[in-house]
């Protein structure tokens, strides 16, 4: 079984394009070494959250090459200690929008995905444990209640076959659940009722606990104007595990200034609208006010009154606070990070700044080097004293 183990910190390789086993190795060649290096470690391994596509993931299940990929990361100084399981297909097409939502957890296609990210994850981390962040059931307006009743039922199916594969490889491996705007578990309240609706039936209670958990991104709680210390004691009433931490940051606009000053801050936010990804976007006019979703960054421009707050699921840098006339929810960062300090059960933080390649000209940087300012940001802040995901 898997023991206890120190908190973990690294970055998410879903910014690298690369939908093939082949384009998968060629990118952390190319790029995660780079910011190992950038790290300066000492010798001591980078720690990284592995994304690979359905297909790259069928590959190396189908080859029987999970050991060998697991000894070229050995010799690349480079750790997977989680996997991103949201996207299923290329993340980097022109046009990703909302297919990040298919196949939904209803289907066969997500719950096989998902498998063959275990078993891949088991021979990676041959003694220990590992999270898979994963789709929260599927785009809202998509999901019917036959639809959800569907989804549990593939999550307590994936469940069973992780409590096997734990008694026979002894990994501990759990599917984290990532809310987000927009999705049919967009709040804490959401996955709440999952559970106690779907899963947790009073048979195989324990099983399901241990191997179904919560990805908490930062930024997707900020965008919906969640308090996260609330969140965190909705999950702990009904005894469900943060399997994983995404520390993550949204786009702030506020408009409380002058006309010039709202002027500026549209011309600034429509610099956001770009057309590979989904912005979701929470409109709130007043502390009291309910927020107004819309689906997309773009939508909002078209139909809300430039007033109040504007929270939009763009994932920026988590160092930056300003950019230019627009804020930034990394406070939230330093919010969850309080709450934590004290839960060593809360152990996995994976970096995702996935849009470093869709940000505005004027704020994009160096990947490499950027993406070490970010781990040594967060090790700063989280006192692990070490940015690699497994000490040396």
């Amino acid at each position: 079984m898997a023991s206890e183990r120190p908190r973990l910190i690294g970055y998410c390789t879903n910014v690298h394009a690369g939908a093939t086993l082949d384009q998968t190795r060629e990118n952390l060649r190319l790029h995660a070494v780079a910011v190992r290096d950038a790290m300066q470690l000492d010798g001591g391994p980078l720690g990284i959250g592995l994304w690979l596509s359905a297909g790259a993931a069928r590959e190396m299940v189908a080859s029987g090459g999970a050991p060998a990929f697991a000894d070229w990361l050995r010799g690349a100084g480079l750790d997977v200690f989680t996997i991103n399981g949201f996207p299923y297909g290329d993340f980097h097409k022109r046009v990703v929008k909302h297919e990040v939502y298919r196949p939904d957890w209803s289907t066969p296609e997500r719950l096989a995905y998902t498998l063959d990210l275990a078993r891949i994850l088991a021979a990676i981390r041959p003694d220990g444990e590992g999270g898979i962040s994963t789709l929260p059931l599927g785009w809202g307006p998509w999901m019917t209640d036959d639809g959800v009743a569907a989804a549990a039922s593939n999550l307590r199916r994936a469940a069973l076959a992780l409590a096997d594969l734990e008694q026979t490889t002894g990994v501990l491996v759990h599917i984290d659940l990532e809310p987000e705007p927009g999705c049919r578990l967009q709040r804490a309240a959401d996955v709440v009722s999952l559970f106690e609706r779907h899963l947790l039936t009073g048979a195989d209670d324990d099983v399901l606990r241990r191997h179904l958990r919560v990805c908490h991104d930062i930024c997707h709680a900020a965008v919906m104007f969640e308090d996260q210390a609330a969140m965190l004691a909705a999950y702990d009433a009904v005894g469900v595990q943060v399997g994983k931490v995404q520390v993550s940051s949204a786009v702030v606009a506020r408009f409380d200034g002058d006309d010039a000053d709202r002027a500026a801050v549209v011309t600034a936010l429509s610099g956001f609208r770009e057309d590979r990804y989904l912005h979701q976007t929470m409109v709130r006019t007043g502390q009291s006010a309910e927020p107004v979703f819309y689906e997309d960054l773009p939508d909002a421009l078209a139909a809300a009154t430039p007033a109040g707050e504007w929270r939009v699921h763009f994932h920026v840098p988590i160092f930056i606070e300003r950019l230019g006339p627009l804020r930034t929810t990394a406070h939230e960062i330093d919010t969850w990070l309080r709450l934590v300090k004290d839960r060593p059960e809360i152990r996995d933080f994976e970096v995702e700044t996935y849009a470093w390649d869709v940000m505005p000209a004027e704020h994009k940087r160096t990947l490499a080097d950027d993406i070490a300012a970010e781990l040594r940001w967060l090790d700063e802040r989280l006192g692990t004293g070490t940015a690699a995901g497994r000490p040396a």
